[in-house]
């Protein structure tokens, strides 16, 4: 015969199990309900700059290819190769704009669903992370856009062959900048990732240091594969890339030294007694 005590204890282990199971699935349900939540509202605001934006559309187009236009030779134009190039080409443009313009938002989003899952000191320490990865991308934007564009279209305007009339497509053109535009974005993103590496404890500013003649070499081959196949734009590329770790590690050395501080500020200060 089986003793009742012992059904009592294997029917409360099955329940337990049961409501930990249920739990987990409950748990796991959230978590998906809140990422959807959080994606709908982050191709809302993409959505809603979008549609501001679209009656803009040809002047926004215009203003993208003006880098190429202003290097053009006289009497050259730009050019549709495709039949529905003239309607999409600007439509598209406004759409990647929008994206860009919307990214704090969508960032923000992310940010918002990892946020409850961090400790505090994570938290201050990652927000400012992220609005300063924000800042990075558009300045590597910008610096394609303002300084690149025009010294890039420049040359190759120049050295086009004698006999030969540069007349860009605008749809292949839009892809070019496109790819500059998120090869420069994602290269000023560097400093982050330097102290991205040093304060998760996988090298430290003293060892980075050793590594500048091999940064700098990286700095250029990433360059070789992400511009087009010029010095100019390589170089344009992989300078800022070495400059920008440059200032990651100096960025993480100052971050170890507010830590040091936060430290012996922490073991320093007097343990408090109960009842006081």
């Amino acid at each position: 015969m089986t003793d009742p005590n012992d059904n009592q204890k294997q029917s409360s282990a099955e329940s337990s199990a049961e409501s930990e199971d249920q739990l987990e699935e409950g748990s796991l349900i959230s978590h998906l309900i809140e990422l959807r939540s959080r994606l709908v509202k982050a191709g809302v605001s993409v959505l809603a700059v979008f549609i501001c934006l679209v009656p803009f559309a040809q002047q926004i187009f215009s203003m993208v290819a003006d880098p190429l236009i202003a290097q053009l030779p006289e009497g050259s134009t730009m050019i549709a190769t495709q039949v529905a190039s003239p309607f999409l080409t600007p439509f598209k443009t406004t759409l990647f704009v929008a994206l860009f313009c919307a990214m704090p938002v969508v960032i923000y989003q992310a940010w918002a669903f990892v946020a409850p899952g961090l400790y505090r000191k994570e938290k201050s320490f990652a927000i400012p992370l992220v609005v300063s990865s924000i800042v990075l991308f558009y300045l590597g934007i910008a610096f394609a856009y303002f300084v690149v564009f025009p010294l890039m279209f420049a040359f190759f305007s120049s050295v086009t062959p004698a006999g030969v009339q540069m007349m860009t497509d605008i749809s292949s053109y839009l892809d070019f900048i496109l790819t500059i535009f998120f090869a420069f974005g994602l290269a000023f993103e560097v400093p982050i990732a330097t102290v991205m590496l040093v304060a998760t404890g996988m090298t430290t500013p003293e060892n980075l240091r050793k590594k500048r003649p091999f940064v700098f070499l990286g700095a250029f081959v990433l360059g070789m594969f992400l511009t087009p196949p010029d010095v100019i734009s390589q170089t344009l590329l992989a300078v800022p890339i070495y400059l920008l770790f440059e200032a990651g590690i100096v960025m993480s050395r100052f971050m170890l030294r507010n830590k040091d501080k936060d430290t012996v500020s922490d073991s320093n200060s007097p343990s408090k007694t109960n009842g006081v």
